[in-house]
Parts: structure tokens; sequence; C-alpha cells
């Protein structure tokens, strides 16, 4: 008892001995990171400042009345995981102890007589004295601590409300712990479909870039999170020609990688996209509205030229992307790749389309990009913008590789250690 005194008693000892047991013990708890550890560890704890002779813990949670199980008793050589093992507790309906917990109230008996035919009695026979002590969830007492003495009235009825109040407290943290526990779980479940909805997702990717007679290439493709909704790709088709798609489907992380799978599916399933590129999207934009799109307020900007190294033409149609950016080192002038636009991919089944071509030569460089390259921000909140990219663009340089390196250090030196709030794809070319 004189444990229990020096920490209720707040006339036995010192404040300070009283403040370093608590902190001692707090500090024990807050260690914890397995619910199960942290109810063993507070048991011990409470044991040395609470006697009792015998302990109980109730639990009705998804259970009606009058059922309930016990999840904890001292009496037990070995205790079992209630979180883990939970058809391993035993199960009882009424009697005193289910009285206790269905009451919503705490309680002491100083002097506790129990029938054999008790469901209690097997866990409390030869005791005296009992204090109950709710544990609330939401105003209900789902939960009950039970302290049992082999002599009546050995509680202390002025110290009983400390016991309500530490219990609960030490209740609500435990059932922080364990919602932690399953929000982590939950996470890293979600996190591997993540990391397998992107190695999908990748593998519809290229490979690697093809080897188009007269025009180098290189690609760089970044997401905003695990999974995102760019896509870029490329067609051999008839007379040695190449056909160069990229588009950006609406939204981010998942929805939007569904979205990029089901444009990759439509192209590849259907027939080579060798007729002219506005034929190829008018192909994409009706299956998509009318299949998957159009009642789900999703759709595709996209991009697709065909480009013929016989003739250096560049053939191309476009559904509201932004124009692939054109560096003419011959006279140093700047233009963009806009002759031809339509809507969205998705949006109207019907929607129009229609070709441009433009005639390329040799030094010219073309970067085919998404909205997240212009729009990424600094940290002032800035978009990087096509006017620096046309600053990068602008300096002829004689290999793909130093045009590609060159436009990625200066989203970087712009953007600094900002995380990409978009995904961010990059094509470019060289004629050479």
């Amino acid at each position: 008892m004189a444990a229990l005194t020096d920490i209720f008693d707040r006339t036995a000892i010192h404040w300070r001995e009283r403040l370093t047991l608590i902190v001692d013990m707090m500090r024990e708890m807050s260690r914890q990171t397995d619910p199960q550890a942290m109810v063993r560890a507070y048991s011990t704890r409470v044991r040395s400042i609470v006697p009792a002779d015998r302990m109980l813990s109730l639990s009705r949670r998804d259970l009606e009345q009058p059922q309930f199980r016990i999840t904890r008793f001292s009496g037990w050589k070995e205790q079992v995981n209630p979180w883990k093992d939970k058809e391993r507790l035993p199960l009882i309906s009424g009697g005193l102890l289910g009285g206790l917990l269905y009451s919503d109230e705490p309680h002491i008996i100083d002097d506790l007589r129990l029938e054999p035919d008790d469901p209690a009695h097997e866990y409390l026979h030869g005791q005296r004295s009992l204090a109950a002590v709710p544990l609330f969830d939401r105003g209900v007492a789902l939960n009950m601590v039970v302290l049992a003495r082999n002599s009546p009235r050995a509680f202390v009825h002025e110290q009983f409300p400390d016991y309500v109040w530490m219990a609960n407290l030490f209740g609500r943290a435990t059932h922080s712990l364990i919602l932690s526990q399953e929000v982590r779980q939950a996470y890293n479940a979600l996190d591997h479909e993540m990391k397998v909805v992107a190695d999908i997702q990748r593998a519809l990717l290229p490979a690697e870039l093809p080897r188009i007679p007269h025009m180098d290439l290189a690609a760089h493709y970044q997401t905003s999170s695990r999974a995102g909704g760019d896509y870029y790709d490329f067609f051999p088709l008839s007379n040695g020609r190449w056909g160069v798609l990229i588009a950006d489907a609406s939204g981010h992380g998942t929805p939007a990688a569904v979205i990029m799978a089901i444009t990759h599916a439509i192209v590849h399933a259907g027939p080579s996209p060798d007729g002219p590129p506005a034929d190829m999207l008018r192909r994409l934009n009706t299956q998509m509205a009318e299949r998957y799109t159009a009642t789900l307020g999703a759709f595709v900007t996209a991009f697709y030229g065909i480009f013929d190294p016989a003739t250096m033409r560049l053939t191309y149609a476009s559904a509201g992307h932004h124009a692939p950016r054109l560096k003419r080192c011959e006279d140093g002038s700047m233009a963009a790749l806009d002759g031809a636009g339509g809507l969205p991919l998705g949006i109207i089944p019907d929607a129009a389309y229609s070709d441009a071509t433009h005639v390329l030569r040799p030094g010219d460089q073309i970067i085919f990009y998404t909205d997240g390259v212009t729009e990424a921000t600094n940290a002032a909140g800035e978009m990087f913008g096509v006017k620096r990219l046309d600053e990068v663009l602008g300096a002829c340089r004689p290999y793909v590789d130093q045009l590609f390196t060159a436009v990625l250090e200066a989203l970087k030196s712009f953007t600094g250690d900002r995380p990409a709030d978009d995904d961010r794809t990059m094509v470019v070319a060289k004629i050479t």
C-alpha cells in the first residue's frame, strides 16, 4: 500500500518524488511502438503503484450486450495479443463483469461476494474487493480494467478518481498507437501497390529510343508521385517514316496513370497509326470519349507527328497539347509547332482534328514536352515558363545530349530542391 499512497496521496511524499515517478512512467510509455509491448510495460508499472491481487481487462468491441471478452488476466501464464489473436480470447456473456462493463460507469465494490455460477467466479474467486475502471471511446466504455484484492475495503475511495483518469489517458494513448500502426500498415500496402502501378506504367514506355535517320533523340520522364499520367511513344511506319507521340492525362497519380494506360492500349490495339496524324487522334478521341473519359471528367492532351526522313517533313496534329518548341539553328529563328489544334481527347466523341506540315532542316532543335516542364515552380511560386525553355533551346548545340542536359540543368537550377508538382516529360530531338 505504501507505493499506492506515494503516487496518489499528495501528502505522503514530496511532490518532486511523485513527479519523478510519473515522468519515468510517461517516458517509458512514449518509447513504445508496439501496442502489446506498451500494455505489458504499463501493466508492470501499474502493479508497482496500484496494489492488486488480480487484474483483468475486458472488451465489448464489435459485440452485442451482454457479450464481452476477457482480453487480459493476471492469472494467465501466457498473455494473448488481443489485436492479432482475438478469437483465442474467452467469450463471456453477462454476470457481474458484463453488468459492470455495460453500465458505462466506474465502480468500487468493498465487499465482493460472487455466486459460484457467475462467469466472473473463475477469475475472481477468493477476492473480497473490486475496482472497475471503464475506458471510454466516443463516450462509451468499450473496454474496462478490473482490479481485485483478497481483502474487503482495500481500495481507497478518495484515490479512485485518479485510477479513472490515469487508465483512460493510457487507453487513449494505446488507441492512438494502434491507429498509428494501422495507418502505417495501410500506407505500406498502398505504397507497395503504387510501386507496382509505377513499374507497370514505366513498362508501357519505350524500353529504348529508336534510331531514326536524321533525328537524334533524348527523353526525360519524371512523375510527381509513384505513378503519373504522362506518356510518350514511337511507331515505325511504312516507307521508313516514324510516328512520335507525347500525351498528358489530366490529374495526377494513379487515376492519371490508369488513363495513360488506356491511351496506350487504344493506340497499340488498333491499326498501325500509319495514316494522317489527325486520323489517329480522331480514333483515340472517339474511343476514349465513348467508353472511358466523358463521364469521368477526365481527358488527355496529345501531340502526334509523323517524321519522314526522306523528305525531312514533320506532319502533325494536336489535341489541346502544348506546341513543341522549334529552334532553327540555320537562321536563329524560334517557332512553335502550332499549326494544327483541337480539343483534348476524351471530352466529346466527334471532335475535329486537322494536320499541319513543317519541313525540318539540319541543325533544327525540337522539344516536345508536357506542361509539368513549363509550369514547374520555384520556392517563390514562379513558373519556369516557355520563355526560359526557349532561352535554353536558343543556344545551338551540336549534339542532342548536350541540349537535353542543358534543359535539365536549367530546370533543376530554377526549381532547386522543390519536389515536382506535376509529371515532367520531354522528348528532345536534333535534326542531323
